[in-house]
């Protein structure tokens, strides 16, 4: 299976380090793309990937919890540019139940911590 960039919107203490730390890595690279006044995310949108308002929070929540289990943070994330993009686009909120179900499915080690 091919990996895509993705936001999870998981409750972040159920990912394992492998899905905490890439997804706050994909959020870095989403920002990036977005910033540089590309918009090509659509593809993500439409597979339920990336919900553009909430990159920034959802980073916070990442670094929380890498902070909690002593992993070093030392990648800020500031302001995201969303002017290139729709507001349709820029507003899509992803199906968690769905992300949840999704995760749990290709990874048992989030599936041991969901219930730790």
């Amino acid at each position: 299976m091919v990996n895509k960039m993705r936001m999870w919107m998981v409750d972040p203490k159920a990912m394992c380090v492998r899905h905490l730390m890439g997804e706050h890595l994909e959020l870095h690279m989403f920002a990036g793309t977005l910033n540089k006044g590309k918009s090509s995310v659509r593809g993500y949108i439409d597979n339920n990937l990336l919900e553009p308002k909430s990159i920034v929070s959802r980073h916070k929540e990442l670094t929380e919890e890498m902070t909690i289990r002593k992993y070093n943070h030392m990648s800020p994330l500031k302001e995201v540019d969303l002017k290139q993009i729709s507001e349709a686009d820029a507003s899509h909120i992803i199906d968690r139940e769905k992300a949840l179900q999704d995760l749990l499915a290709r990874c048992p080690e989030c599936r041991e911590r969901r219930y730790v």
